[in-house]
C-alpha cells in the first residue's frame, strides 16, 4: 500500500477510534501544522533579506490593508472552528466532528478555516512588506494544502462520511464561493 493510503488509513483509524487516542494525537498534529506555518513565515523573511527585497511596497497603505486581511482571515477561521466545536470536533483531522458540517461558512466552501488562514498569510505578508511571503511562500503553502486535501483528507472523508461527503463535494467548492462546479 502506498504511503498516502497508509496515511489515509491512519487518520481514519484515529478519527473513528477512541476519544483518548484522538485527544492525545490532535495537539501533536496541530503543533506540527502550526510549526510548518511558522517555518514558512521565517523562511520568507530570510528569503527577503538574502535576496534584498524591499521591505514595504506602499507603506502605510500596505499595513492598513494587510491588517484588515489578517482580521478578516482570523474572523473566518474562528467562525469556522466554532462550527466544529459546537458538535464536539476540532480542526485537526485526527479529531474531526462526528458528522459532516454544512452550515455557516461551510455552506459556501468546504475549507473555510484554510481560506481564512490563507487570507491571514497574505495579510501578514502585505502588512510586513514580505514579497516572498506574498508571492512565494503563501502560494507554496496553499499548494501543499490543496495536495494534502485532495490526496489524503478528502479520500478519508469519503471513507468516513460516505455519500453525504461525495454529494457535498460536488456542490460546494474547496476555497472560493464563486467557483461552484456544475
Amino acid at each position: 500500500m502506498p504511503l498516502v493510503g497508509k496515511w489515509i488509513n491512519l487518520i481514519y483509524m484515529v478519527a473513528t477510534g477512541s476519544w483518548k487516542t484522538r485527544l492525545c494525537l490532535a495537539p501533536i498534529a496541530g503543533t506540527l501544522y502550526l510549526s510548518l506555518i511558522v517555518l514558512l513565515v521565517m523562511l520568507s523573511f530570510m528569503t527577503d533579506k538574502s535576496l534584498h527585497f524591499p521591505e514595504a511596497v506602499f507603506y502605510p497603505w500596505s499595513q492598513f490593508f494587510g491588517i484588515w486581511l489578517i482580521i478578516l482571515g482570523m474572523f473566518l477561521m474562528l467562525l469556522s472552528i466554532s462550527y466544529f466545536v459546537r458538535i464536539k470536533g476540532t480542526p485537526v483531522p485526527f479529531c474531526p466532528p462526528p458528522k459532516l458540517v454544512t452550515t455557516g461558512p461551510y455552506r459556501f466552501v468546504r475549507n473555510p478555516m484554510l481560506s481564512g488562514l490563507f487570507i491571514q498569510l497574505f495579510g501578514l505578508g502585505i502588512s510586513l512588506g514580505s514579497i516572498s511571503l506574498v508571492f512565494i511562500f503563501t502560494p507554496l503553502f496553499i499548494f501543499i494544502n490543496v495536495w494534502e486535501l485532495k490526496n489524503v483528507e478528502e479520500p478519508e472523508l469519503v471513507k468516513r462520511l460516505g455519500q453525504d461527503y461525495v454529494e457535498y463535494k460536488k456542490q460546494v467548492p474547496m476555497f472560493f464561493p464563486f467557483c461552484i462546479r456544475k
